[in-house]
């Protein structure tokens, strides 16, 4: 699946490729690639990178406004 929103997410929590990287267990390379539609994330990827952003799985796919609070 395409993730749309990954960039604006990271850079919103003022995150490097390299420090989501860490935080979420997703090679540097992977999340570059997923950045710039050049590959796309399985759902255990999207919960990987969801947990190190710290937020929700939907937000990475759809944006902020779908996401329910």
């Amino acid at each position: 699946m395409e993730l749309p929103h990954l960039r604006d997410l990271r850079l919103r929590a003022v995150m490097s490729q390299e420090e989501l990287a860490r935080r979420s267990g997703v090679a540097r390379d992977t999340i570059s690639k997923l950045e710039t539609g050049k590959r796309r994330a399985y759902p255990s990827t999207v919960r990987k990178l969801a947990e190190g952003l710290e937020v929700e799985p939907q937000e990475l796919l759809f944006g902020e406004a779908n996401s329910s609070e």
